[in-house]
């Protein structure tokens, strides 16, 4: 995951966001590890499993 790729996922999250949606991203250690570097990891709704990103959007 490259600077590239951190801001398609911030423009996704601002067009759901507009459009009254939600995103949750399912990662990897690797790409958690990134997105915590650079402090979006709750702007992104990191998720570690699909199993969880489901519970996620039940409970909002």
């Amino acid at each position: 995951m490259d600077s590239s790729g951190l801001g398609a996922l911030v423009q996704l999250v601002k067009q759901a966001n507009n459009a009254k949606g939600s995103v949750q991203l399912v990662t990897n250690a690797r790409v958690t590890q990134t997105v915590k570097l650079v402090r979006l990891e709750k702007f992104l709704s990191l998720q570690p499993s699909v199993e969880d990103a489901l519970k996620s959007l039940q409970d909002s």
